[in-house]
Order: structure tokens, then sequence, then C-alpha cells
């Protein structure tokens, strides 16, 4: 009887088990294929997703660089966002992946402040655009052609041919000079003569040397060539020669045009001073 008794049970248990493991194994593969659904629907929408903002970029034109970083950035984000979903449809709690994942990016995020500082910068220096590859730039103290404008840093080049490279960070917050943001610039030259020597003498040099060289602008209003004097010192009186150019003639026009400056006064027999100072003994 007994022996019956169990039989039967063992029977009842048995026929119970393989049928939970027929209905999980029948939930599972309802949900392994839902997720195989949702992980090829989903890579589709991604793709539409990256095509769309890649032409929204290119509409903007935004920067070659600025525009990889984004596009990965975006990538990783929907794609974790599609795993997540694929792992919640697969019936594993998703909670726990959510909270590992931010815990993990506050740490980073400490830990690289300085160099999302950086980052932040480059992508301010990107999208405003306060200078450009090939501009000539003062910063952070130094002074160079930009070669190079990357996430994390900016690469300059000096006249000397030496590579700064100058973190993003402080360059997008400090004071930028950009020598090629416009297209004239005003070359400023200073010229002392001894005292003694009549103004229109120098402006007559001064003016002979502009009308002779042709990278200076002498037809725009308010850009004609001027020669004031500016200050009259202990040992001089001095001019400033004032003249337009091509931001690409400045330094032609500055370093020519102060050897000429020289060789035309010293033809004109115009006196150029040199420091002194004179002494007067009383007896």
């Amino acid at each position: 009887m007994e022996t019956n008794l169990i039989a039967e049970v063992s029977n009842g248990l048995g026929s119970h088990a393989l049928e939970d493991v027929i209905s999980y194994g029948i939930t599972l593969g309802k949900n392994i294929l839902a997720a195989v659904l949702i992980y090829f629907i989903g890579s589709y929408i991604i793709k539409r997703i990256l095509k769309i903002f890649t032409k929204l970029m290119e509409k903007k034109q935004m920067e070659a660089s600025l525009f990889t970083f984004l596009n990965s950035l975006v990538q990783i984000v929907l794609y974790f966002i599609l795993i997540i979903a694929i792992i919640s449809v697969l019936g594993i709690e998703t909670s726990s992946f959510v909270a590992l994942f931010a815990s993990a990016g506050v740490a980073i995020g400490m830990a690289l402040s300085g160099t999302l500082q950086n980052f932040a910068g480059g992508v301010m220096i990107l999208l405003f655009r306060p200078f450009r590859v090939g501009d000539v730039i003062e910063a952070q103290g130094f002074t160079g052609g930009v070669k190079a404008i990357q996430i994390f840093n900016t690469i300059l080049c000096t006249p000397d041919n030496q590579t700064i490279i100058v973190p993003n960070g402080p360059l997008s917050t400090g004071n930028i000079r950009n020598y090629s943001k416009e297209p004239l610039r005003r070359v400023d030259i200073n010229v002392e003569v001894a005292y003694g020597t009549k103004p229109e003498d120098v402006r007559a040099v001064l003016d002979k040397i502009c009308n002779n060289d042709a990278r200076i602008i002498k037809d725009v209003e308010g850009k004609t060539p001027t020669s004031p004097m500016t200050s009259m010192s202990a040992s001089s009186i001095v001019f400033q020669l004032r003249v337009w150019c091509d931001g690409a003639n400045y330094w032609g026009v500055l370093l020519d045009n102060t050897e000429n400056i020289y060789n035309e006064l010293t033809a004109a027999g115009i006196e150029i001073p040199f420091q002194q100072l004179d002494v007067h003994i009383r007896q």
C-alpha cells in the first residue's frame, strides 16, 4: 500500500516537473526569439538614426574630429540602451546593471575631471570656432599657427618650428588673440629722428616708401597710410608709420619697410639718434 502511494506521488511530481521544464523552455524560447527580433530591429533603427545624425552634422559643417567623437558617443549610448532592452526581455534584472554603470560613470568622472574639462573646452572651441586650423593665435603665453584642433588639446606650431600642445580647458576660458581673424591688418612702425628735423621731410620719405610698396593698401577709405608724430622722447621725436595690408603680408610689410625706412632716412641725410645723455659740469 505504501509502495503504491509512493509510486503515485513520484509519478505526479515527475509529470509536474516535466511540465514546468517544458513551460520554462517555451517561455525562454519566446524570450530569446523576442530578444533576437529586438536586436535586429534596434540595430536597424540605430543605423537610421546615425545616418540622420551624420547628414545633420554635415549640413552644419561640423569639424571632423568633433563629428567623429560625437558619432561614436551617440552610437555607444544607443547600443547600450539596446543591450539593456535585450537583457530586460530575457528576464534578467536590469536595475543592478544601470546602478553599476552609473556608479562607474561617477567614479570615472571624478578621476578624469581635468580631462573632462579639456573635452568640454574642445567641444566649445569646435562649436564656436574662435579660431580655425591655419590661424595664427596668441594664447596661454604662446604664439603660433594652429596645426590641429583635437578633442582634448590644440596643437600650435611656433615660428621657429616648435610644437606646442595646449590643453583645451584653459584655452577655451582664457584670452585668445587671433591674428588671422580679420582679412586686413595694420602695420605700425615707429620712426625716431633727431630734434631739429622737419616733419615734412620725414613724411616725404615715408610717403615715398609707401608708394613703392604694392602690398600697402592706398585706395580704401579709412585705410590710407598715415604718419603722425606720436611723442617727443628724451633723445628724439617719434613718428609712427601706420599702413594697412592683407593679413598674409603683415610680416613682410613690417620687416621690409623697417629696413627701407632706415636706408631712405640715411640717404636723405636725416639723423637717426641713439640713446645719449648730455652731462654739464659746473665749476
